[in-house]
């Protein structure tokens, strides 16, 4: 009966990930993810719809062409946009600028405005490092005069922008844009070439940074005809599906059949292959119609996957080892961990192509838009190899392929010598802290690899699909796969000086912070699952940055510092019921996971410390940031001091596993009598208030979760009963509100506050808006945690590790289980 069982369920599951395989859509499509650097998507539902980019938004062209018989067929990527300068920005040089920070009177935005007060500044305008004209107000308005000789040979004008956070433009005192919400990158937007003048003209912005980054840089470009030819065919699509590990692709191309797999083994058990920044692309191709017909596949990668701005110099070159053949590109600088910050891309290191010689592949380079055309006229001659907007090409020849088919793979990887600065010490990779490694010896390894690293990520694909439908059905497991690899790859693997895992995570599109503490929270069921040693890794450098000196305060710190320099918080101000009750919480999590309080014990001084900072102000917070510091300062937040509650009870059982029953004992009583107190003073009729007696205000107390995962029966169940009912009639289509304040939410607190659901019915209810809300935003980027629930738009944030808290109902029922 129960192998009748199990073979059912499997059919159930190969069902649901076959209609899955046909239906499912994603924002973007993850190809190749490893790291806050080395990751490429595609934003659209077919492949070659459009041009493949960096998580931040900036392309990052991987173009793929089939050819059968003949004739070329498209199938992965869309030519690059080509762009002559009209008006430079700052990714080319340095402009000057009149600005000001206090809101100006009259009508500024004019050439004929006198800006008497206004200040002399140079751009890039915000507050990373090479910034020259330092922003960090809140408001800033600037004006840039410039002189155009003519217009009659402008194909298609375009303002060319990069802000953080909201935006108003004019061109000539006419507004011309305004958007709120941070850029992707720099985005491009058509204007009306007539409102660009032969002489002197304007360029006015008012720039709003509501925290966190900031920037601003404008200018004018050109968008050039593309120069791939019209008659280039594209591969019909049939179907795209998303595992864990893989992005898996099925296309016809004619009288041929091709498969293109992406694979980023990043299996967290296997540390070594984590760290390895190398994915393989495999072409699998087959004859649809019984007969043999002549093939070979076109790969091209553009070497902007080196660079941070498309205008840096690279050189590139080809070569070979004994069994490789491979392509190199980086920069000529090579700024090794100069530049910080979020909205910036790897410059130092090496982007590599390599082939196994057993493909037979050919390799050459030239300029990006020569080579599609160079594969078309049968030209595999280097033509470059230095300047600007390169491409890496190889031809694999596949020869007569029949319905039997055939497979061959390629190998895209990374080298970026040194992955990290920590309090002043440069870090290597994890793959080569000795320092005696080399990239070829990695892809060789790779290579060798292969057949046995793809059936390990087949089996975890399966098992952890499995894993999450057991836990939640369905929706919840895809959402759980959507959230595998974007939350992975916004980390690096490192070594510390004192011999310590260090598992840095890069706060993504929201600051571009290093290991902050309240995006570690919310990420921590996916590692707590599949392995607690990098869970460990998330919190060491924040221990450790204590327990030096180095942070001398009583509470926890908020971040490390701006990515990749991990040499002291950088966030402007503290969170410290928010940050110590992580640190708490996620160690008491971690000694639940490992079923030993060791790791606990390690730290149990600064532990004690940061619980007595909870017990004095964590239960009616003053005045302060939590994690939604989007949403401001708030005073009395009755979620926060949930958080401390816990924290609390967290440590209370902590104690007890160390032994020390008196200990145990007093801080349990404390928040069991904290318990009492919050009830009554965030009880509102049918719910619990947003803040202390605050009526009609409400909010999700997602942090309750814990209470129930770590079995502190802290709460009695009524409160999760009300809550629960009560939510369920405050949702939108796309999910339930933060809180009352706003209609956006962040979609982990959901899954968080779906977990704590006292029904299986309740929990869909909460889970379903939010699967809706992945599948049908109109946002096409890699998946935003925090989104407006009327409409499914991105309100800010994307490819954060976050959504790696997706994973806390499996959580609740693996250590559930334990019991």
């Amino acid at each position: 009966m129960k192998k009748n069982l199990l073979f059912g369920l499997a059919a159930i599951l190969a069902s649901f990930q076959y209609t899955s395989a046909q239906e499912r859509k994603a924002p973007s499509y993850p190809l190749i993810t490893h790291n806050t650097y080395f990751s490429v998507w595609s934003n659209s539902d077919k492949l070659a719809e459009s041009t493949t980019t960096h998580w931040t938004g900036a392309d990052q062209s991987l173009i793929g062409i089939i050819n059968v018989d003949g004739t070329d067929y498209r199938f992965l990527g869309k030519e690059p946009e080509q762009y002559k300068t009209i008006l430079s920005a700052s990714d080319e040089r340095s402009y000057p600028v009149k600005y000001t920070t206090t809101k100006p009177d009259g009508d500024w935005t004019t050439l004929q405005y006198v800006p008497t007060d206004w200040k002399d500044g140079v751009s890039p305008i915000g507050d990373s490092h090479d910034d020259k004209l330092k922003w960090t107000t809140k408001d800033i308005w600037i004006r840039r005069v410039f002189t155009i000789a003519q217009t009659d040979d402008i194909n298609k004008l375009l303002l060319k922008l990069s802000w953080d956070d909201n935006i108003e433009v004019s061109l000539n005192g006419e507004q011309i844009f305004d958007r709120v919400g941070v850029s992707k990158g720099f985005e491009m937007t058509p204007i009306d070439k007539s409102k660009l003048k032969v002489g002197d003209n304007i360029i006015a912005m008012h720039v709003v940074n509501t925290g966190g980054g900031s920037r601003a840089d404008v200018g004018l470009v050109d968008k050039e005809k593309p120069s791939i030819a019209k008659e280039l065919e594209v591969a019909d699509q049939k179907s795209v599906n998303i595992n864990a590990t893989q992005t898996v692709y099925r296309f016809t191309a004619g009288k041929v059949d091709l498969d293109l797999t992406f694979t980023s083994p990043l299996l967290l058990s296997d540390l070594n292959l984590l760290s390895r920044p190398v994915s393989y692309i495999t072409y699998k191709v087959k004859s649809n119609d019984g007969k043999t017909h002549d093939v070979k596949v076109f790969f091209s990668a553009s070497t902007n996957l080196a660079v941070n701005q498309s205008k840096q110099p690279v050189t590139a070159s080809k070569y070979s080892t004994a069994s490789l053949s491979l392509l190199k590109a980086g920069t000529d600088e090579q700024p090794i961990l100069q530049k910080n910050g979020d909205d910036v891309r790897i410059d130092w290191g090496y982007v590599y192509v390599a082939a196994p010689k057993t493909t037979g592949a050919t390799q050459f380079i030239t300029n990006a838009n020569e080579s599609v055309n160079a594969f078309r006229k049968g030209s595999v001659e280097t033509t470059v190899t230095q300047g600007t907007g390169l491409a890496l090409n190889t031809v694999i020849p596949f020869g007569k392929v029949g319905p039997a088919g055939t497979s061959k793979f390629i190998e895209l990887g990374y080298d970026d010598i040194f992955s990290m600065q920590y309090f002043k010490q440069n870090l290597r990779p994890w793959w080569n802290n000795s320092g005696k490694e080399t990239i070829e010896s990695q892809l060789t390894k790779a290579a060798t690899e292969y057949p046995a690293v793809v059936q390990k990520c087949a089996a975890f694909n399966k098992s952890m699909y499995a894993d999450a439908f057991k836990a939640g059905g369905k929706k919840y497991a895809d959402l759980c796969v959507l959230a595998y690899r974007q939350s992975i790859a916004a980390h690096i693997l490192v070594k510390s000086p004192q011999g310590e895992i260090l598992w840095f995570s890069k706060e993504n599109f929201s600051g571009g912070f290093v290991n902050t503490v309240d995006v570690t929270y919310p990420s921590a069921p996916l590692y707590l699952i599949y392995n607690p040693k990098l869970m460990q890794g998330m919190l060491n450098g924040i221990f450790y940055f204590s327990e030096s000196g180095k942070f001398d305060h009583k509470f926890a710190a908020h971040d490390l510092g701006s990515y990749p320099h991990a040499n002291g918080q950088t966030y402007g101000e503290g969170m410290p019921v928010e940050e110590s009750g992580n640190m708490i919480i996620l160690t008491a999590a971690i000694c639940k996971a490992q079923g030993s309080p060791a790791y606990a014990k390690l730290h149990w001084k600064t532990l004690s410390t940061w619980v007595d900072y909870l017990v004095k102000e964590g239960f009616d917070p003053a005045n302060q940031l939590c994690t939604d510091d989007f949403a401001g300062h708030l005073a009395r937040n009755a979620n926060l001091s949930v958080k401390a509650i816990v924290g609390i009870g967290c440590y209370a059982q902590m104690a007890e596993s160390l032994g020390d029953k008196s200990a145990a004992k007093k801080y349990r009583t404390i928040a069991k009598e904290m318990v009492g107190r919050w009830m009554k003073l965030a009880g509102d009729k049918d719910h619990y208030t947003l803040t202390f007696e605050n009526p009609g205000s409400w909010s999700q107390k997602y942090n309750l979760v814990w209470d129930k995962v770590l079995g502190l029966d802290l709460f009695p169940q009524s409160v999760y009963d009300t809550e629960t009912k009560f939510y369920l009639t405050k949702q939108n289509e796309f999910g339930l509100p933060l809180d009352s304040r706003k209609t956006y939410t962040k979609s982990d607190w959901i899954l968080w506050t779906a977990t704590f659901a006292p029904t299986r019915k309740e929990f869909d209810a909460l889970v379903d808006p939010v699967y809706k809300y992945a599948l049908e935003t109109p946002t096409r980027v890699p998946l935003s945690d925090w989104h407006e629930t009327t409409n499914g738009k991105q309100t800010g944030f994307q490819a954060r590790s976050v959504i790696g808290g997706y994973f806390m109902k499996e959580l609740h029922d693996k250590l559930q289980a334990k019991k």
